[in-house]
């Protein structure tokens, strides 16, 4: 498993937008296989800066499967209008995981 890290800077006015942007976009992201879950953070500190976390089941898997794949375009289509607020786009691979003390966590469900 590979995790992508998708670092955005959005301003205060067009955050719901971004948001309901992701939620089009999961539509298309969910169904790859891929893609084995994301989540969409926004920052407390600063709440200009989201986070998007996608696990995909490798770097190969998102490049050429993924974004080969007829799900792409409508995907990008979604968040085009955010590409220019980018600030981080790569690919980290998981080294150690513990979520013992981090509470409930949300995830999606594949349909």
């Amino acid at each position: 498993m590979i995790v992508e890290y998708i670092r955005y800077s959005i301003p205060l006015e067009q955050a719901g937008q971004f948001e309901a942007a992701y939620a089009t976009a999961e539509q298309w992201l969910l169904p790859s296989p891929h893609c084995l879950g994301y989540e969409l953070s926004q920052c407390v500190e600063d709440p200009t800066q989201f986070v998007v976390r996608i696990e995909w089941s490798s770097t190969e898997d998102h490049l050429q499967g993924f974004r080969k794949s007829e799900c792409f375009p409508p995907f990008l289509a979604a968040i085009r209008p955010y590409i220019a607020s980018i600030s981080e786009m790569r690919h980290y691979a998981l080294k150690a995981s513990s979520n013992s003390s981090a509470g409930p966590r949300v995830q999606s469900a594949k349909p």
